[in-house]
Order: C-alpha cells, then sequence, then structure tokens
C-alpha cells in the first residue's frame, strides 16, 4: 500500500502512440467527430422540428441520437486535446467521471435499443392498440426507465473500480477511462471483482437482448402473415435499420465485457472501443436518415426553408 498511486494522475497511452500515421489518424478522427456531432444534431433538430415526426418511433430516435452525442463527447474531445497539446495525464477523479459517464450513457442506451425493439413490436404487432400502448407517457417513462437503469451501472462499478490500490505502472493502455484497462493496473486481487462485473455486464446485456430477441420473432412471424408486399417491405425497412444499430453497438459490447480475457490485447480492445465509441455515434444517423423516407422528406423541406429564408434575406438587401 506504500505504493498507492490511486490520488495521483495516470498516463492514457491513446489510439495516437500505436499508430505509425498518428497525424493522419487524429484527422481521421476529428472528421468522424464532427460527422457524429452534425448528423446527430440535425436529427434531432428535425424530429423537434416537424409535427410529422412527433411519434414515439422518432422520439426513441431522438434520445437515441442525444445519446451519441454525449457518448462520444465523453471520450473524444479528450483524447484530441491530449494528441494536440502532448500531455496524456488525466487525474483520478476526472478518469472516475469519465468513466461514470461512459457507463451511465452506454448502459442507457443497451436499454433503449430494447425499448425501441417493443415499439416496433407494438407497432407491427398491435397496430390498433398502438397509441394506446405507445403513449407519451409511456414512451416517458420507458426512457426515464432506460437513463436510471443505466446509471446504476456507473453507480455501482465506478466507486468499486476506482477505490481499488494502483501501485503499478499509471499509463493506462487505451484512450479513455475503460474499466477493464483501470483494472489491470491494480496491485491487489481483483477476481471477484472482475466475476462480479461479468455477471453484471451479462445481466445488462441479457435482459435487452431478450426483449429484443423476443420484440424481433414475433414481427418476423407478423411480417411473414402481412398479404401486402408494401406493407411487408416498409415494416421490414424500419426493423432491419434498427437490428443493424442494435449488432454494431452489443457486438462490440460483447467483445470487450464477456469474452474470456485471453481473447483481449491493448491494441484489439482499442480498436473495438473506438468502433463503438466513435464510429457508431457517426454511423447511427445515417442508418436511420438515409434508410427513412419520413427523415429525408423532412430534411428536404428544412433545407427548401433554409433556401427560401436566404433568398428573402438577399431580396431585402
Amino acid at each position: 500500500m506504500a505504493n498507492h498511486t490511486g490520488q495521483l494522475d495516470f498516463i492514457l497511452v491513446g489510439l495516437f502512440s500505436q499508430s505509425k500515421h498518428a497525424a493522419l489518424l487524429c484527422v481521421v478522427v476529428v472528421v468522424i467527430f464532427l460527422m457524429a456531432l452534425s448528423g446527430n444534431s440535425i436529427l434531432i433538430l428535425l424530429i423537434y422540428s416537424d409535427t410529422h415526426l412527433h411519434t414515439p418511433m422518432y422520439f426513441f430516435i431522438s434520445q437515441l441520437s442525444l445519446m451519441d452525442v454525449m457518448y462520444i463527447s465523453v471520450t473524444v474531445p479528450k483524447m484530441l486535446m491530449d494528441q494536440i497539446t502532448g500531455v496524456s495525464k488525466i487525474s483520478a477523479p476526472e478518469c472516475g467521471m469519465q468513466m461514470f459517464l461512459y457507463l451511465t450513457i452506454g448502459g442507457s442506451e443497451y436499454f433503449l435499443l430494447a425499448a425501441m425493439a417493443y415499439d416496433r413490436y407494438v407497432a407491427i404487432c398491435h397496430p390498433l392498440r398502438y397509441s394506446v400502448l405507445m403513449s407519451h407517457r409511456v414512451c416517458l417513462l420507458l426512457v426515464s426507465g432506460c437513463w436510471i437503469l443505466g446509471s446504476v451501472d456507473g453507480f455501482m462499478l465506478t466507486p468499486i473500480t476506482m477505490t481499488f490500490p494502483f501501485c503499478r505502472s499509471r499509463e493506462i493502455h487505451h484512450f479513455f477511462c475503460e474499466v477493464p484497462a483501470v483494472m489491470k493496473l491494480s496491485c491487489s486481487d481483483t477476481s471477484l471483482y472482475e466475476t462480479l462485473m461479468y455477471l453484471c455486464c451479462v445481466l445488462m446485456l441479457l435482459i435487452p437482448v431478450t426483449v429484443i430477441s423476443s420484440s424481433y420473432s414475433f414481427i418476423l412471424l407478423t411480417i411473414h402473415r402481412m398479404s401486402s408486399a408494401e406493407g411487408r417491405k416498409k415494416a421490414f425497412a424500419t426493423c432491419s435499420s434498427h437490428m443493424a444499430v442494435v449488432i454494431l453497438f452489443y457486438g462490440a459490447a460483447a467483445y470487450n465485457y464477456m469474452l474470456p480475457s485471453s481473447y483481449h490485447s491493448p491494441e484489439k480492445d482499442m480498436v473495438v472501443s473506438a468502433f463503438y465509441t466513435i464510429l457508431t455515434p457517426a454511423l447511427n444517423p445515417l442508418i436511420y436518415s438515409l434508410r427513412n423516407k419520413d427523415v429525408t422528406e423532412a430534411l428536404k423541406k428544412m433545407l427548401n426553408e433554409v433556401s427560401v429564408f436566404q433568398r428573402s434575406k438577399l431580396f431585402l438587401h
């Protein structure tokens, strides 16, 4: 315990130190970050400004976009600033806060994807009761529940992780304070905690996956029974977008938290984490907008209104 360094700064090794082309990688990350911020912000703006998009499905999509903006903002700005300034230190309180935020937002997103699957199940399998089963109050309760359940993950894992004694090298082989990467620095026996964390993560993934699997099993049966080819096509297009997001997000999370340590290496962990913390938030708005007629129509309408407004300003001047 004499070498306990829990209250000192950690050093984030980061993505760029592992690359031979750090400058190019930095530019790529900046572009993806700006794409994620702009894409999700535009999607939120469209959903809240266009009355045609004031439905439960788009309400959930707007919440997903909000989570994605917060998720990418927790890790990437710090990583980019470290690369620009050449300082890769992060204090223990900052590390704990970053850990808490990404656990909370990530956990909330797991449950939100399950809520979105349930929404599609009700819309396709019980269309006549949709307005009752997915009322505004029910949607607010579901989203609130997602945030609360996500915060349980953050409140549970962060204090335990950050109170372990860290008496090895203070270099975190990662670009942010992810729990497994921080745990490797502890000089105490963490095997029991790792088992509990594994069980917690299995539960956090298992409940939403069960809801999603059940919802889509019923949806596929209903689509198969549909007589209208147009109805089948529309239902499948909506659900396939959601399934693409689920596979991207859950696949990376399952690798990071559920595979045995023998499958992991710092380099692999960083690549997978970069995939779901940087790339997925940028892909989500593209998946939901490019494959969605309602969103593309709302975007065209907004662009036309902006164009008319600019022309009227020029005319007045």
